[in-house]
């Protein structure tokens, strides 16, 4: 995703096993759609890693110097490409856990409304 015009994920690491059998998937989705999806991002540096003996992931570095890992442990190239883009989509900053379901800036004295109000 774009902040203010910018890009937010910067390099995308492509990790795989060359003969391991759960990086069959991420293996697939390099000869099909790792060439289409570098050249509709530009601006975004792909590089490839070989390790052996570990299950594949996608790791994205963002501008921010926040990293991400996901594992495509098994996956189709469909849902590389899905994982891919979403990480490219994101911007990198850190899930935060609600407190409560309703977050307002100034909350109200008499507290919040509801359509379960009985005059």
């Amino acid at each position: 995703m774009a902040l203010r015009g910018v890009w937010q994920l910067q390099k995308l690491i492509v990790s795989f096993s060359d003969w391991g059998g759960s990086s069959r998937g991420i293996r697939a989705f390099m000869e099909s759609n790792l060439p289409a999806f570098k050249e509709k991002n530009p601006q975004l540096e792909v590089v490839t890693e070989l390790i052996r003996g570990r299950h594949p992931h996608l790791k994205g570095f963002y501008k921010n110097k926040n990293e991400r890992v996901i594992c495509v442990k098994n996956m189709d190239p469909e849902e590389v490409l899905l994982h891919a883009t979403r990480l490219r989509d994101s911007l990198g900053r850190k899930v935060l856990k609600l407190k409560t379901r309703h977050v307002v800036k100034h909350p109200s004295v008499q507290g919040t409304w509801t359509t379960a109000v009985k005059f």
